[in-house]
């Protein structure tokens, strides 16, 4: 009887790839300095203004750029080197994090400041987010690539756990150490220095890393086309293809009405279940120990194909706990809700991007990760506008169980008029001339 993983399971054949293992570094690296990055600026809001609708700012800000950057992003990704691409958006993250830490320090930080930050980090989002995930495939082909996004979603998840953990760990305990080292500043100020300064060694660190890796140059099309014109013939090709368009569409809906609950977890936390900022972070911890619990499942599955209903179910269990996790009257219970709903989020955003590159031709995956881009960034400033106006003026327990239910009512359609949860997904090849 054989103990333990299969040394020949798709997922060590991955990680003994060594240009894998920087972009996955590299990806780590990132989502932890977004993830801590957003929580201490999201509860810096929170404490200076006790407003929800001003905490939504944050997330509407924050995916702001996406739905114009991302139709050029995914053509860029197409066209352009993508290691450079990852360089320039990590240079202008780091100079974002400095800018930041300097007006902390100064004292001198406003509401302004911080969505121009959150802004500029969406903006390199969208930049980057299509060339690393097709960059991902450039490495490992399309084999590995159900494994290498698995993995990908873990690093993800692994910055979504320890980012907001160290960011509130860092407001709650640095204060009184920073205060007695600088001089001339408050310990809750001296708190927000720490975690800022943290944040712009994370960033500092993904710079080195980046200059390790390395990114196969692939064939491109012989012929460019416009870029409207390209821009065209992905938009015309999506809705072509059932399995994208249901795709697309689901993204929308848990855009707009599920995942803006992530951004008001700061606010459920300080007001409904009493905690600070450490145990805030631990809260949206939880969330990434779920991602990462499904995404380790997921990166040992072979010849996984419905991925359609993988991304329904997700999708399914996300909502259902974000409606359990806002009336939950003990802290461990939402804590372990969170769990929940973060395995359910790995199973949606994993055959998210599976399906993605999977139904669209090789010279197309830039350009639908970008539309899938546009997608989220239609979704999200919609949805965190309106959780925040809801919030504001009932409560942000019955705005997110207004906007869960609807996201409910609203995944049917995808089941009826689409192939997602009942057609396996297949590659797709190269398109032919005409």
């Amino acid at each position: 009887m054989r103990l333990g993983p299969r040394r020949d399971a798709p997922v060590f054949s991955v990680m003994k790839d060594r240009d894998f293992r920087a972009i996955w570094y590299v990806g780590s690296l990132r989502e932890l300095s977004r993830r801590m990055e957003l929580l201490v600026l999201s509860w810096l809001i929170l404490q200076a203004t006790q407003s929800p609708f001003q905490l939504g700012l944050v997330l509407v800000f924050n995916n702001l750029p996406r739905p114009a950057l991302s139709l050029f992003t995914g053509f860029i990704a197409d066209r352009f080197d993508r290691w450079r691409i990852l360089m320039a958006s990590q240079i202008i993250n780091t100079l974002v994090a400095a800018a930041l830490l300097a007006l902390i320090v100064a004292d001198a930080i406003e509401a302004w400041h911080v969505f121009s930050a959150v802004f500029l980090q969406g903006a390199t989002k969208a930049l980057e987010d299509p060339s690393r995930r097709t960059g991902i495939l450039d490495i490992v082909g399309e084999r590995r690539l159900v494994n290498a996004l698995s993995l990908d979603n873990i690093s993800n998840t692994a910055g979504k756990m320890a980012g907001p953990l160290l960011g509130g760990i860092m407001i709650d305990t640095s204060g009184p150490l920073i205060s007695g080292m600088l001089g001339g500043i408050s310990v809750e100020t001296g708190g927000f220095v720490g975690g800022a300064g943290l944040i712009l060694l994370v960033h500092l660190a993904d710079l080195a890393v980046m200059t390790r890796v390395r990114i196969p140059r692939k064939e491109r099309a012989a012929t460019l086309e416009p870029v409207w014109q390209s821009l065209g013939n992905g938009v015309r090709y999506a809705l072509a293809t059932p399995l994208l368009w249901g795709m697309l569409y689901v993204t929308i809906i848990m855009n707009a009405l599920a995942f803006p609950l992530q951004q008001f977890i700061p606010d459920i936390g300080a007001n409904n279940l009493g905690v600070g900022a450490a145990l805030v972070g631990l809260l949206v911890a939880g969330e990434g120990l779920g991602q990462l619990i499904g995404a380790g499942g997921m990166a040992l599955t072979r010849n996984l194909e419905r991925h359609g209903l993988v991304f329904v179910l997700g999708s399914t269990a996300v909502l259902v706990m974000g409606i359990l996790f806002v009336w939950s009257p003990w802290y461990m219970l939402a804590f372990m809700v969170l769990i929940l709903g973060g395995i359910g989020q790995s199973g949606f955003g994993t055959m998210q991007s599976t399906i993605t590159m999977l139904a669209a031709p090789p010279e197309m995956r830039g350009r639908m990760v970008g539309l899938m881009s546009v997608c989220i960034g239609i979704g999200t400033p919609l949805g965190g506008l309106a959780l925040g106006i809801l919030a504001e003026n009932f409560g942000t327990s019955q705005g997110v169980t207004i906007n869960a239910l609807a996201g409910l009512a609203l995944l049917v359609p995808s089941l009826v008029l689409t192939p997602l949860a009942w057609r396996p997904t297949r590659q797709v090849g190269q398109l032919q001339p005409d």
